[in-house]
């Protein structure tokens, strides 16, 4: 067993960490930058060590910084949390070099799975469904004019290296390729220093959906579901709910089965999430991520199940406390993304809290790093809060997000609170009769 766990990482999820660890027996270990002096992942850790100024670049990316805090305090392992280092396979190779342990995926998988054509030809080797596209990079307009027209338009340019909506671009026909190419290209180079691109066919109307696996390293690997995350904007989740409101259990059961055995032939380590798009009772992979995810909490609410202490026990070489079997469906979860940002614009809004009080009652979970007098430094991302409610079927859940909504209070500084109150309104998200396109145009529509 650890004796002492680093957290690589702020906010909402350090604490999150620190809970498992702490329920576990564990000491944790929080790192901080300057700016962050204050924050409750600090406070809450049993220690905790300064690694550099407010910039991200030179402190929570800074592995240098990482490993000497882990020497110093003895820490024997290091949860990334989400974002920041954790899907970086250098960072995690410079881990285990020290003796260490890294509380996630080998540097291998994280390197595979980073890389999106990379990932795709994996996938498909493991049996899991693709969208149509090409096969790898697309060197040249030529290439790509030649690739659309066989697949037919629309077809969507991605980066390689992408992530976050960077990098691509849509073709609706073949007069919109050649900026498009160009466009997804220069975006790629621009944000990851790589202008490498490939080309898939664009569905027009689809959900995203995206399965929770778990394996021990060893072989075994399990699927906790789906989480339906189509309420998107600018290709970013906002609001994320389990089961999937149009999936089917056999729908589940196959997909799920798929996915687990897919990262049960590699050996996969820990919690990873495969994401697809939906649609017409189709499953088209599209990337997976190497870590937990922001919305991890939906399935823990809906399976009772804590994925980061079971985290920390595979890595540990433990096996997992759960088989397929045990897995069985309690209701419905719905997770609703708070963030500092000003309305209608999303423009972020850093500053200082003057009054928080976070919501309460039977089937509410509030994940945040907020207090009363916290100043939210404007040097990361604007993610403040998740709400999290589960009911006995989704009538239940979302008659209890707007419950806990009205509860919830965040003054002296403007949130995207208000948007979900709206969204409540509609008929639309009662019914679950939307897809990945359906936010933006309601924005536009109300918000424009």
């Amino acid at each position: 067993m650890f004796d002492k766990i680093l957290i690589a990482n702020r906010g909402e999820i350090a604490l999150r960490v620190i809970r498992a660890c702490r329920e576990m027996g564990i000491k944790s270990v929080a790192v901080h930058s300057t700016a962050d002096a204050d924050a409750m992942h600090v406070r809450m850790a049993d220690e905790s060590v300064c690694i550099g100024p407010p910039s991200g670049t030179e402190s929570y990316l800074s592995i240098p910084a990482i490993i000497a805090a882990c020497e110093v305090t003895g820490a024997q392992a290091i949860h990334p949390g989400y974002g920041f280092l954790s899907e970086n396979a250098n960072f995690v190779q410079i881990v285990e070099d020290h003796g260490l342990t890294f509380i996630g995926p080998t540097a291998e998988h994280i390197r595979v799975m980073g890389d999106k054509i990379t990932a795709k030809d994996t996938m498909k080797e493991l049996g899991v469904p693709c969208v149509p596209g090409s096969d790898g990079g697309v060197p040249d307009l030529a290439a790509a004019k030649r690739i659309g027209d066989e697949i037919g338009y629309p077809v969507i340019i991605k980066a390689t290296a992408g992530g976050g909506g960077r990098g691509m671009k849509v073709a609706q026909t073949a007069a919109d390729m050649e900026e498009a190419f160009m466009t997804a290209r220069a975006e790629g180079k621009a944000a990851f220093g790589n202008d490498e691109v490939y080309i898939e066919k664009y569905l027009t109307t689809p959900r995203h959906i995206e399965i929770q696996v778990f394996g021990d390293g060893k072989g075994k690997a399990v699927h906790l579901g789906e989480r339906d995350c189509s309420l998107q904007r600018r290709h970013q989740k906002v609001f994320e709910e389990a089961p999937g409101p149009c999936i089917t259990p056999e729908e589940r059961a196959a997909i799920g089965k798929v996915c687990a055995d897919a990262v049960a032939k590699i050996n996969y380590i820990g919690a990873g999430t495969i994401e697809f798009l939906y649609e017409n009772g189709e499953f088209y992979f599209i990337e997976m991520n190497t870590r937990l995810q922001v919305e991890h909490p939906v399935t823990e609410s809906i399976f009772g199940v804590d994925l980061v202490r079971e985290q920390i026990r595979v890595a540990e070489g433990m096996p997992m406390s759960f088989s397929q079997e045990d897995l069985e469906i309690n209701g419905h979860s719905i997770e609703v993304r708070i963030n500092a940002e000003k309305l209608p614009n999303f423009a972020p809004c850093p500053g200082k809290i003057t009054q928080f009080h976070a919501p309460g009652g039977l089937g509410v979970r509030m994940d945040s790093a907020l207090y009363d007098g916290y100043s939210i430094p404007p040097y990361y991302d604007s993610l403040i809060g998740k709400l999290i409610v589960h009911g006995r079927d989704r009538a239940e859940a979302l008659a209890r997000l707007d419950r806990a909504l009205g509860e919830l209070i965040v003054d002296g500084i403007d949130t995207t609170l208000p948007l979900f109150t709206a969204l409540l309104q509609e008929d639309d998200i009662h019914t679950g009769n939307y897809n990945i396109h359906w936010l933006e145009k309601w924005l536009d529509a109300n918000m424009g």
